[in-house]
């Protein structure tokens, strides 16, 4: 039995980073290139022009945040409006590269970064075929996507059919030869400040410079027997970690499966998000999402939860799109990660002459006074939050999702299942997962279930509940994997179009 693996919601970004973990790669490594395939391969969610989360572990369990985090342009002082789409989205630098940067600096000090890139370049310059996935959400922006600049090759792309990026395949090949690091300083960073300015964004060469991969400590909470481990603001990895620390407060789980189960998840949930508007890019917003943490502040919101009633959803829900990917390597080195342009298609901008999609991820600013308010050199409030759980000072479980405010709902739903109800990864991501709030095909502040057969006793407890399909893309595109008993075990969301074998072992 081997101790290596990589999960990633496309099978041949899958292959390649099992591929390299297999010739002893590290896990940055392997992470970097399965990355930037899916960079390629699932443009719709992610891409050189967003921005991406990390949380490493070296061999000794040392647990390290990457916040890959585009900050606004300087230009942003005078803007007046904030745009959900077209080039008045386009508020932030691109953060995603810098996180391959440092990680790679962390793990492979002086790695060819070539042979990681190759597979992403040969599948932008020969093209790839298109998936259901990308299919859905052309689909779905079919009476818009036609006008977003550039995306004439995008607007036609059907499952199935090859579909060529080469702008994209010159840009990543110049990422290979000149370094990651050409991307923010240098002729491809200039091309992209042109490229910018000449859709309307009036973007400088300095801001690309001053992008940055924050490296940080990640947030913690005990939960059972284990560490829970999320990336620190202006991230929600808080929020995911206040489910986690009430939950654990209630006591044990009742029998899974069981109503009451799913009525205090969701219930940890109403409490936890009551604090995540304050949450951003504050000077001291460690030390509010720590205090969001304090054992005190949790006791408070567990005794607020009343077991036999729901009280409303008080968050206006919010979408967007991200893949996640992990990888562990040989020596036990991991990586847990996200990288996404927000929503789905992101700006809805392709870069004429470099091929770069971008992001906006800069559209969850706000311009009245409080948190999160737009400003030159800030970062936005963040939903990307991959997790990483350890166990007696080890790696125990990596975990993330797709899936913008059900983020932190679907990682509650798998760690309960994973952690209290001793399911393996597949088992874990087959259950059945809730959303609460708002979505783009139903504007109720519903608490949306997939089919589980305890629909009528929830409803008596004072939920309003919609159903949405069994293993629904609503519900996240999540990834796993178990590192247990010198075994490692892991498995990709069915949600996806592409699955795994079943509870995929190395």
């Amino acid at each position: 039995m081997t101790d290596f693996l990589a999960v990633s919601p496309d099978a041949h970004a899958t292959a390649i980073g099992d591929e390299l973990l297999s010739g002893g790669a590290s896990a940055a490594e392997a992470a970097v290139a399965v990355g930037a395939y899916l960079s390629v391969a699932m443009p719709h969610f992610c891409g050189i022009g967003g921005d991406a989360v990390w949380l490493l572990a070296d061999e000794a369990g040392t647990i390290t945040s990457l916040n890959g985090i585009g900050q606004a342009f300087d230009f942003t002082r005078s803007v007046s409006t904030i745009a959900m789409r077209g080039p008045g989205s386009i508020l932030t630098t691109a953060g995603a590269v810098r996180t391959w940067e440092a990680a790679l600096a962390m793990q492979a000090p002086g790695c060819a970064i070539g042979p990681l890139l190759e597979p992403a370049i040969r599948a932008a310059r020969d093209g790839f075929a298109v998936g259901t996935s990308q299919e859905f959400w052309t689909d779905f922006r079919r009476d818009e996507i036609g006008t977003w600049y550039g995306f004439g090759r995008y607007a036609d792309a059907k499952a199935g059919r090859m579909l060529g990026q080469p702008e994209l395949a010159t840009s990543l090949a110049t990422l290979a030869t000149d370094g990651l690091g050409s991307f923010y300083e240098g002729d491809l960073a200039l091309r992209i400040i042109e490229d910018l300015n000449e859709i309307g964004v009036s973007a400088v060469a300095r801001d690309m410079s001053l992008t940055r991969a924050e490296r940080a400590g990640p947030l913690t909470t005990a939960y059972r027997d284990v560490v829970l481990h999320a990336p620190p603001p202006p991230t929600q990895g808080v929020t995911t970690l206040a489910i986690m620390g009430i939950l654990d407060r209630l006591g044990p789980a009742p029998a899974r499966g069981s109503a009451q189960d799913y009525h205090l998840m969701v219930e940890a949930v109403k409490a936890a998000f009551i604090d995540r508007s304050g949450i951003d890019d504050a000077d001291d917003a460690r030390g509010h999402a720590e205090r969001l943490l304090a054992p005190e502040h949790l006791d408070r919101h567990a005794a607020s939860i009343d077991p036999a009633q729901a009280r409303p959803w008080p968050h206006v829900f919010k979408t967007a799109d991200t893949v996640y990917f992990a990888t562990r390597d040989k020596k036990g080195r991991c990586v847990s990660a996200l990288q996404s342009t927000y929503y789905d298609w992101g700006s809805g901008c392709c870069l004429p002459r470099t091929g770069i999609i971008w992001h906006n991820r800069g559209a969850s600013f706000r311009l009245d006074e409080g948190p999160n308010r737009l400003a030159p050199g800030k970062r936005p409030f963040h939903t990307l939050t991959p997790g990483i759980a350890t166990k007696e000072g080890r790696p125990y479980l990596l975990y993330g999702t797709q899936g913008a405010d059900g983020q932190p709902q679907t990682t509650s739903i798998l760690l309960r299942h994973l952690i209290d109800h001793g399911l393996a990864p597949t088992e874990a991501l087959h259950a059945p997962r809730f959303l609460l709030g708002r979505t783009f095909s139903d504007s109720r502040e519903s608490l949306k279930l997939e089919p589980m057969g305890q629909e009528v006793t929830i409803q008596k407890l004072g939920h309003e509940v919609a159903s949405i399909p069994t293993l629904s893309p609503l519900a996240g595109l999540a990834g796993v994997i178990k590192i247990d008993n010198g075994g490692v075990t892991g498995d990709t969301d069915p949600r996806g179009e592409q699955t795994m074998r079943p509870s995929q072992t190395a």
